[in-house]
């Protein structure tokens, strides 16, 4: 029998916030199985995020910029500390990992399109660099992963900057998960793995034994490039303030946070769920520790990319406000090359699932044809297409926070700073180091 809520409450029926229904629907399915559950996309639990900040716009104190006669910039220079050749973009929003194998190679092309059309960078993720990201990306970062996965040196020079990641926000200290269904001939082939076999990323680097071990790594790879690409260092947020001065010390040239906000192809869920801080606890650690060094927004310093659950352009302002010297996107580039569209209704249905509810990126069989490696679905998805949705959508981020630092008197959105901000809650006036809305008491802080 099937209760409806009125029946509930007729009947007096509570549900228990311990054990609620998705609680015990996980422990029967344990008990079931015996096997933990593993999916995609990123934490799904309520968190302390940048919704939690308000800007203080310009009034009588300040004076605000007219947006249709006062230029304010948005570009960005990464890598500048070591490099000689530095990345130069015209927005501070970046694309971030996202590998091929995860990903089909007609997303990764539109990621690239999309990402150039703005002058943007985009990355390549764990597996490899394809011809097709290469070939249509003006700025590609290259990720060194602990798996190694389709490393060579050729790829290395080919790239603009070098990205060495230490962890990810869903899952520090975890590897990741690539499903035999998504491991084709291609994909095998360019990982050396065997096709249509299960495989888990290390969870760390196979020469890593410390942050000594760092600093070799970093000259490693400028020796192979010549001194000529930025090495970004990218850690998964839970101890931000430590692992950020260590990356720094060993040589980076920018530093990548990524909270736990951030997605995933496959993780264990337990891992997405309670594993890392959030991002907005993150980026104060970030900026102190950068502070501290005496290279936090200096020309010669060293530059901050926040990620994990950046949507809008108003995320990207308050980012930029707490000391990010640009953003990185992940699932939100996704969903504007097509992910999750209503479109795919029906396909979604069929999965046991819905469009904008849609996480089972690692069983390969996305009805957008972005999270998969079957030909036909992969059909489905217009590379070219997708990359003009995402530099509409790119765009639109950018206009976004150009409005609000406008709004607060700022000729470059990097201009933005903290005292721009208020939390409307406790937790996150905490987090963000900014005055609860109404009062200037920072909590944790004494006055």
């Amino acid at each position: 029998m099937t209760f409806s809520n009125d029946d509930r409450a007729r009947l007096g029926l509570r549900e228990s916030a311990t054990f609620d229904r998705a609680t015990i629907a996980g422990i029967q399915r344990a008990a079931e199985t015996g096997v933990y559950d593993i999916r995609g996309w990123g934490a799904k639990r309520a968190l302390p995020h940048f919704d939690d900040l308000l800007f203080l716009g310009a009034s009588m104190s300040r004076y605000p910029l007219e947006g249709y006669r006062e230029r304010c910039g948005t570009d960005v220079v990464l890598g500048g500390r070591n490099a000689k050749y530095p990345l130069h973009l015209d927005i501070p929003v970046t694309i971030a990992g996202m590998s091929f194998g995860a990903l089909s190679g007609r997303a990764k092309e539109a990621l690239g399109r999309g990402a150039s059309e703005v002058g943007t960078s985009t990355t390549t993720g764990d597996g490899g660099m394809t011809p097709e990201e290469r070939g249509q990306s003006k700025h590609l970062v290259y990720q060194y992963l602990p798996s190694r996965y389709g490393m060579n040196p050729d790829d290395l020079r080919k790239a603009d900057a070098i990205e060495i990641v230490l962890g990810q926000g869903a899952k520090p200290g975890g590897g990741g998960m690539l499903l035999g269904q998504k491991i084709s001939e291609r994909v095998a082939g360019m990982r050396t793995l065997p096709q249509g076999i299960d495989q888990r990323s290390a969870s760390r680097h196979p020469d890593w034994t410390g942050p000594d071990d760092l600093t070799i790594k970093i000259l490693e790879l400028r020796e192979i490039t010549d001194w000529e690409k930025p090495v970004y260092v990218k850690v998964g947020a839970s101890r931000t303030y430590y692992d950020v001065k260590l990356a720094v010390h060993a040589g980076a040239d920018v530093v990548v946070v990524d909270g736990m906000q951030g997605g995933t192809a496959a993780t264990q869920d337990v891992f997405i769920e309670h594993v890392g801080i959030p991002t907005l606890a993150a980026v104060p650690q970030a900026v102190q520790a950068l502070q501290e060094l005496g290279v936090h927004r200096r020309a010669d310093g060293v530059q901050l990319i926040v990620s994990g659950g950046i949507r809008t352009g108003a995320d990207v302002a308050k980012a930029l406000a707490l000391g990010a010297d640009a953003v990185a996107i992940g699932t939100a580039a996704l969903v504007a090359l097509g992910d999750n569209h209503p479109r795919w209704a029906a396909e979604y249905e069929k999965l046991g699932s819905a469009a904008g509810f849609y996480d089972d990126y690692q069983d390969g069989r996305d009805p957008a044809g972005i999270s998969t490696q079957d030909p036909q679905l992969e059909q489905r998805l217009d590379p070219v297409e997708g990359g003009r949705r995402l530099a509409n959508y790119l765009r639109v981020l950018t206009l976004e926070a150009q409005t609000i630092a406008r709004a607060c008197g700022k000729a470059h959105v990097r201009h933005l700073e903290p005292e721009d901000l208020v939390a409307v809650t406790i937790e996150a006036a905490a987090m963000a180091r900014v005055p609860l809305a109404g009062t200037e008491w920072i909590p944790g802080r004494a006055f």
